[in-house]
């Protein structure tokens, strides 16, 4: 069986957070993903049950950054990741951090806010973090206000040449608990109806929806890097299950 929107399948295993360089390999006429970084992250259980504290899978992501930008002084890292990792606490790390970037899926039903107003003169009580809410990127979809505008990105997928249409705008995007931070996000859409519309974020500004958007659609790869590791090198597939044989046995087949 396998998960779907009705029934949703949970089975033990281990989850491995993996940093590839989505490479152009110009012989091969693709993107390739060639892994670097792998990192074991446990469950919650797993550390309830030792006494340890957890770490989630956006705090390991935050520490590779980390390390990215320790390792890489003066170059610029961009940085593209599923859902998992749309985050407040990354999202304001990545911010933070010069000359690192990250491109990544918001949920159509994200709430997004205005930036908040200026204080008023003598205004009693708490500064607000975030002004008035915006409509979600679902209603957006059919708004007549939308601007959309067409753009062109090359590789789509694995394929050639695609045209899609795009809007953007800035947004303050707060979660409970944890810090509102700036970004620009991007819906888009397929005039051909092939797909279902997508929405992504970036935390700079700065960035064009084109740019950001021709990042996102190398992911494709890091899935196929997967499926070929699984396929030709059996990864996932190991029989032991000693704790130094787990730490070695999938850093080793990502070496190949």
């Amino acid at each position: 069986m396998r998960s779907s929107r009705s029934p949703r399948v949970k089975a033990r295993g281990l989850r491995w957070l993996w940093a590839r360089v989505l490479a152009e390999i110009p012989w091969a006429g693709r993107v390739w993903a060639v892994p670097f970084l792998t990192a074991l992250c446990p469950s919650a259980r797993y550390h309830q049950q030792r006494g340890q504290r957890h770490q989630t899978l956006p705090e390991w992501a935050g520490q590779g950054l980390g390390l990215f930008h320790r390792g890489l002084p003066g170059r610029e890292v961009v940085v593209v990741a599923d859902s998992s990792y749309a985050g407040s606490a990354l999202l304001k790390q990545v911010r933070d951090t010069p000359e690192v970037s990250l491109s990544t899926r918001l949920r159509l039903a994200a709430a997004r806010y205005a930036p908040a107003p200026p204080r008023a003169r003598r205004q009693n009580g708490r500064p607000r973090k975030t002004g008035a809410r915006r409509p979600t990127l679902h209603q957006g979809l059919s708004a007549p206000q939308i601007k959309w505008s067409t753009v062109r990105v090359n590789n789509w997928y694995g394929g050639g040449a695609r045209e899609g249409e795009v809007c953007t705008d800035t947004a303050v995007w707060e979660q409970t608990g944890l810090p509102p931070v700036a970004l620009r996000w991007g819906l888009m859409r397929d005039p051909q109806d092939e797909g279902e519309p997508q929405a992504r974020l970036c935390p700079q500004l700065a960035y064009a929806p084109a740019q950001s958007l021709a990042w996102f659609v190398r992911r494709w790869t890091m899935a196929v890097t997967c499926e070929e590791a699984r396929a030709h090198l059996g990864l996932e597939t190991q029989r032991q299950w000693p704790d130094l044989a787990i730490s070695r046995t999938t850093p080793a087949l990502c070496g190949f």
